[in-house]
């Protein structure tokens, strides 16, 4: 039996993407698993139902607006209702489309209190919301490991990334604090950095194909990343076999960032 089967996880934003990939890799693994969704109930549910039925473990889906921290109390006072424990929790919902106007852009083009504010408190804020409410639970159990997707658009320009990239930048100083406060409950705080991965979020970019195309030209392995390329790594920072990283940011980028 797997060190890993009966716990539970909780993620943000798993109905598509890199979020679904991961709770199905947690899923797979005998992890039960909690996770939000911003609006579509309807297709959350299904998931839910299929992941249960697939890999016999319980999973349940829950509303939540990345952008109104204060959902994150009543969000796990529910999951309290539904599972006996929290182990894992994986920040990795993020905001796009008008919610970003004024993040989005060139650098002369953006707005620090419409968009800019927006993807700091979906990116940062969330972060910090959504860890300290797992941190409580993880506490009770014993411990327990919190992973944030963040994004190599801190490291290497990417046009129109700005207020995106400084932001991820944030979340990877604000995760390596926590893991220094926290690793004193027996929990260890890392980040996941994926290079331009094939997703919605992505392909709602003004400039998609370029950035693919880029992508495709700088990747050593000749390809754009994967939800699942990235959900690997997530999974692999909440096991035992990294008892020992902590405060550490994972870069799954395929070489894209080297060249």
């Amino acid at each position: 039996m797997s060190k890993m089967q009966g716990k539970t996880v909780v993620i943000t934003g798993a109905t598509k993407g890199i979020g679904k990939a991961t709770a199905e890799k947690f899923a797979q693994n005998g992890v039960n698993v909690a996770f939000t969704y911003n609006s579509n109930k309807e297709a959350a549910d299904a998931i839910a139902k299929e992941f249960e039925e697939k890999y016999s473990i319980k999973a349940k889906a829950y509303p939540l607006d990345i952008l109104d921290t204060d959902q994150f109390k009543p969000l796990f006072e529910a999951i309290d209702q539904d599972f006996d424990r929290v182990d894992f929790y994986v920040n990795n919902a993020m905001i796009y489309g008008r919610s970003v106007v004024g993040g989005y852009g060139k650098f002369m083009k953006l707005r620090p209190k419409r968009g800019l504010a927006n993807i700091y408190t979906a990116t940062v804020g969330a972060f910090v919301a959504g860890s300290q409410e797992a941190a409580k639970r993880m506490e009770k159990v014993g411990g327990g490991a919190i992973v944030t997707i963040s994004s190599t658009g801190n490291r290497i320009y990417i046009e129109n990334y700005a207020g995106h990239g400084t932001n991820k930048a944030a979340v990877e100083a604000m995760m390596r604090y926590a893991a220094v406060e926290l690793g004193e409950i027996g929990i260890r705080v890392n980040a996941v950095s994926g290079g331009p991965i094939e997703t919605d979020a992505l392909r709602a970019f003004t400039n998609y194909e370029e950035v693919k195309a880029e992508t495709v030209k700088r990747s050593a392995l000749n390809r754009m990343g994967t939800p699942d390329d990235l959900a690997g790594s997530v999974y692999f920072l909440c096991t035992e076999d990294a008892s020992w990283v902590t405060g550490h940011t994972l870069i799954v980028d395929g070489g894209t960032t080297f060249r």
